[in-house]
């Protein structure tokens, strides 16, 4: 099988200086790219800047905003089997970008903020998905409810859910805790382990969904 698996943040420019980015540090992404190499499956991994090194025999596609997370995820899917989206990409980008940088003393500027382009949606309203689809939602309240919402509004196969606000899971962590949403079918939870383990799991889990 052949996966597409986004990871990492993304950076969305304010200035030559700054930019407004998230805590997504790629592990997760990253680890199931690794698990799916592992299980003796293709990858391409696209990947927000992080400070990981590539999983070998990844096709790596670096990218730094949503636009461009955009871009390769859909010049990359061509033979694609499934589609993970990990990445946490930017919901909105300043609506313009100063060439300049903004000095302090002119005070706090106002920026106005435009919604960035939503590639889960967009591949799940492809008229010919021949690829699962499998996003991800990281919430900190209502995760069941919010997790289905985006599973049936996106127009995914399969959502797979985060409480982020844990203690100790989700972003920056080496650990997480998963809840595997599907139609009409009862969460699937993954208790706490190592990402990797998770991944593993995960891995092994979609594939057999095929």
């Amino acid at each position: 099988m052949k996966f597409l698996i986004t990871a990492g943040p993304t950076r969305e420019p304010i200035d030559p200086v700054r930019y407004i980015s998230n805590r997504s540090s790629g592990k997760m992404g990253y680890a199931i790219a690794q698990a799916a190499l592992d299980a003796g499956h293709e990858v391409v991994l696209i990947s927000g800047p992080v400070a990981l090194p590539a999983p070998p025999r990844a096709q790596m596609v670096r990218v730094t905003t949503a636009d461009e997370m955009y871009d390769a995820v859909h010049a990359n899917l061509v033979g694609i089997d499934i589609a993970v989206l990990c990445a946490a990409v930017a919901d909105f980008k300043p609506a313009a970008f100063s060439p300049h940088k903004i000095k302090k003393k002119l005070g706090a500027p106002i920026i106005e903020w435009v919604p960035t382009r939503d590639i889960l949606a967009s591949l799940g309203a492809l008229p010919e998905k021949y690829f699962r689809l499998v996003g991800f939602a990281a919430e900190t309240e209502d995760l069941e409810k919010n997790a289905r919402e985006k599973l049936k509004k996106k127009q995914c196969d399969v959502v797979i859910a985060n409480d982020v606000s844990a203690p100790g899971l989700g972003f920056e962590s080496d650990e997480n805790e998963l809840t595997i949403y599907l139609p009409y079918q009862s969460g699937i939870v993954l208790p706490r382990a190592s990402k990797g383990d998770l991944a593993k799991a995960l891995v092994k889990i979609l594939s057999a969904m095929q």
